[in-house]
């Protein structure tokens, strides 16, 4: 079974989440009608979520009026995750959420390319080498050949000092996209998908003012962009941090800005504008339109009741269908047409809803659904009907303010595709995401259309037509109503436990992983159970089962270690097979889920990384301080050891005895204020023998380290070392760190994932000894990635190793060296 991925480029821009049930006050609706008089349109493009700019994106899509949109190269799945513990992909995903939340407040578009955030890079060259330069250069050419923008803004400068290979890489395909988007020989094949060549009329440079003051570039050029708007109840400085509060993973909650507040702007291509962006560009309907056009809004504008905003729904649909005549392959007209759809949506005042009984619904299996209309301004109705699974139903009651509910049941929707965000349906290539439907390049997400509903509703004489994203509605005792996006499921999810299985070379004894089904319907009859390791087949469950929808089956699937070769990694994949079933079923389901956006579910492929090596270990217990969110204690666990995860009233001189060593998560002292108030506490465990592992903090606006981390002195850095396979010097090759339990040596450091460090110990006192020296090329060495200090009996130790990311990976020498740091100081 395919995954869906159905699409409209035009209105999924914005999160379809934000669609249903749609609500417009008032003056929201004459702030839209303004915007119909003005055709223009700006296109923004930077490297990550978080790097747009929301007070420019604020005031040109709300002030100036101009259809305004951000491309973001990637999803920002390389950053960092201040409010849990997903990474990669996951966090791409997260991003990608927040930046629609985003968009829902400023009212700007957003779009992405295929490029995947690998973490940070130092220059643009190593960026557009992993990226694929071409690939990504076409992705940017297409979303400007579809939204056919006058203005592009770039946020970053190609000479670096964006600080970040990634910001510069935007910055350098924004420049040649601008070219190339004009070129019929370049990526001519997009032209088969209805585009055609666009030439900008000029690119900027939205050049840095984050100092609150700002260089005098020649030809540079300001614009107040921090006034009010009456009819939001906002000013853009407002509405900017509004907007820009919606990326809490990366902790950009911002103060709400009053007054002035100047961006500034430096002309690179086109012609050059001296006072304005939009500078001499014609944003008049008549730049494409005819009088009559201009004429009926105007009317429409002048006319406008905002106690009775219904009185416009006529006038709207004239104007739709004089837009109808002359759309073409004019994006901006067919854009002026959705944005009309949705001012007949809410002008009417109609309450159409589609709701499943199930946020998971099966595919290939019967569901609930409820629709419901209300005709809240008393239209003069004549009929109303939906079309939803295949049916079509019919409201009787058409009279003003009074709720129409139907109920039924759709059966047997084999035809639905299995629910998946459209860029995760295939492996990463290179460090690119694969997307084998052009179409669907540059959406923030797909449209299910299996998952909509289309009201038809006749009002005097007129077919108005809404379509309804088929929401899951529930109540929440605590938040009220709440609606998340239906998803459709496969029959059977199927994962194992444990993720990754660490097995020593001289290691014998079979380990067991736990395999669990966790039905999505009913189901008795022969079912297989098989497992593969390195994809060779061995069935293990071979029988008659009786599966009920909910009830999930655990198994046990037997793993020798003498199959498995010595200092080597392989993989445990699963499947389930059944005569009744329509494929084999393979996959599980994540669920993400945070309050600022919806739900986050994707299917993917179970497997179990199984890495066996030579380590030792030295100590059995361990005492962990999560910090703001990662795996390292699971990880901590397949090496053998006992993990307490500890509190502020655990940590006790009694308590922290029964520990061997204590290791703080990534950034706990960051996100827990109460460490400063744990400080003797843990300095005099580490006196009597104890060993402290802190591993990275940060130390910067995003967050501070307010507390005393050890008695001697270090600060922490922003250096960091983003060469996965960057050379490791030993500058201390008889330290114990290094000896004890395990010889390290420069094999250790193979198979690494995105960066070496991060957040590098500098400026030490004599006390410490730097173990590690690295660095990207062309860079300085550093040497505060692992740094140790004696302390009483004991051993204090900060790391800036990026141990989160390698032993969640399996990585094997990251094991062997976690071990060694564990290990209390031994004579």
């Amino acid at each position: 079974m395919k995954l869906f991925f159905t699409l409209c480029f035009v209105c999924c821009a914005h999160s379809l989440f934000a669609q249903n049930p749609p609500t417009y006050p008032s003056s929201e609706i004459f702030h839209r009608l303004q915007k119909l008089e003005v055709f223009g349109t700006v296109l923004y493009i930077a490297a990550h979520p978080d790097d747009e700019n929301t007070r420019l994106l604020s005031y040109l899509e709300n002030e100036r009026k101009l259809r305004t949109a951000y491309l973001s190269v990637t999803r920002g799945d390389g950053g960092q995750n201040l409010i849990g513990d997903e990474q990669g992909v996951e966090l791409g995903l997260i991003r990608t959420q927040e930046l629609l939340a985003a968009r829902r407040v400023d009212g700007a578009e957003q779009y992405f390319t295929r490029a995947y955030d690998f973490g940070y890079s130092k220059s643009p060259e190593e960026t557009l080498e992993k990226w694929g330069h071409d690939k990504i250069l076409a992705d940017v050419v297409w979303v400007i050949r579809k939204l056919q923008p006058d203005v592009i803004i770039a946020r970053f400068p190609t000479t670096g000092e964006g600080g970040h290979g990634h910001h510069t890489a935007s910055a350098i395909l924004a420049g040649e996209a601008f070219d190339a988007a004009a070129d019929s020989t370049k990526f001519p094949d997009q032209f088969s998908y209805g585009v055609k060549p666009w030439q900008a009329k000029r690119l900027l440079w939205n050049s840095f003012n984050w100092t609150g003051s700002n260089s005098n570039r020649p030809g540079q050029f300001k614009t107040d962009v921090g006034m009010y708007n009456p009819l939001l109840g906002k000013s853009y400085g407002e509405m900017a941090a509004q907007s820009r509060s919606q990326h809490k993973s990366q902790g950009m909650g911002s103060t709400l800005q009053r007054g002035e507040i100047f961006e500034y702007f430096l002309p690179i291509k086109g012609d050059n504008p001296t006072i304005d962006i939009m500078e001499g560009i014609d944003l008049a309907a008549s730049r494409i339109m005819d009088k009559p056009y201009n004429d009926s809004l105007k009317k429409i504008i002048r006319e406008y009741n905002p106690q009775q905003p219904y009185l416009s729904l006529h006038g709207l649909v004239s104007l739709k269908e004089n837009l109808y005549k002359i759309q073409g392959n004019n994006n901006l007209v067919q854009y002026k047409i959705s944005e009309i759809d949705k001012l007949i949506d809410a002008v009417s005042g109609l309450f159409l809803e589609a709701t499943v009984t199930n946020q998971l619904n099966v595919v290939g299996d019967s569901l609930r659904f409820t629709v419901t209309y209300n005709n809240r301004n008393g239209l003069p109705v004549e009929s109303a009907l939906v079309s939803i699974f295949g049916k079509t139903i019919r409201f009787e009651n058409l009279s003003k303010n009074t709720n129409n509910v139907q109920q039924s049941s759709a059966f047997g929707l084999k035809e639905t595709l299995v629910s998946q965000p459209y860029w995760i349906e295939y492996p990463l290539q290179g460090e690119a995401f694969q997307v084998k439907n052009q179409q669907l390049i540059g959406l923030p997400e797909a449209e299910n259309n299996n998952l909509k509903a289309l009201f038809q509703i006749q009002v005097n004489g007129e077919l108005l037509t809404f379509d309804r994203k088929i929401m899951y509605k529930h109540t929440d005792p605590v938040k009220g109503e709440l609606y998340q996006p239906a998803q459709f499921v496969y029959p059977f999810f199927i994962n194992a436990s444990p993720s990754l299985v660490l097995l020593r070379n001289d290691e014998s004894i079979p380990k067991k992983i736990a395999i669990t089904i966790q039905p999505n319907i009913s189901l008795k009859e022969k079912i297989t159970l098989s497992a593969f390791v390195n994809n060779q087949p061995e069935n293990f469950e071979d029988t008659v089962l009786d599966f009920t929808k909910g009830a999930s089956k655990t198994f046990h699937f037997t793993l020798y270690p003498k199959k498995i070769s010595n200092n080597s990694t392989a993989t445990l994949g699963m499947k389930l097979s059944a005569p009744s079933l329509y494929e084999d079923q393979m996959y599980s389901l994540r669920k993400i889920a945070y309050d600022h956006i919806p739900d986050i579910f994707y299917h993917y492929y179970d497997q179990v990384k199984i890495v066996k090596l030579d380590v030792k270990t030295s100590g059995k217990t361990i005492g962990y301080i999560a910090g703001a969110g990662d795996k390292v204690p699971q990880a901590l666990e397949q090496l053998g050891y006992t993990v307490t995860l500890l509190q502020q009233n655990d940590i006790t001189p009694e308590h922290l005895r029964k520990f061997d060593a204590i290791v703080t998560g990534i950034r706990a002292y960051n996100v827990n204020a109460w460490m400063q108030n744990v400080y003797e506490v843990l300095m005099n465990y580490v006196k009597t023998g104890g060993v402290l592992l802190v591993q990275y903090n940060t130390n910067n606006n995003i967050g501070k380290v307010t507390t005393k981390i050890f008695p001697y002195n270090f600060e922490i850095s922003r250096t960091r070392v983003t060469d996965e396979n960057a050379k490791v010097n030993f500058l201390q090759p008889k330290h114990a760190l290094l000896n004890y339990p395990n010889k390290i040596s420069e094999a250790d450091f193979d198979n690494w994932i995105q960066e070496r460090s991060t957040y590098e110990a500098e400026k030490t006192g004599e006390n410490f000894q730097h173990i590690f020296s690295m660095s990207d090329a062309g860079e300085k060495q550093s040497n505060g990635s692992l740094i140790v200090a004696d302390y009483g009996k004991g051993r204090l130790i900060y790391c800036g190793l990026s141990f989160f990311r390698q032993l969640p990976a399996g990585v094997p020498g990251a094991f062997r060296l976690m071990a060694n740091l564990l290990a209390r100081p031994v004579k």
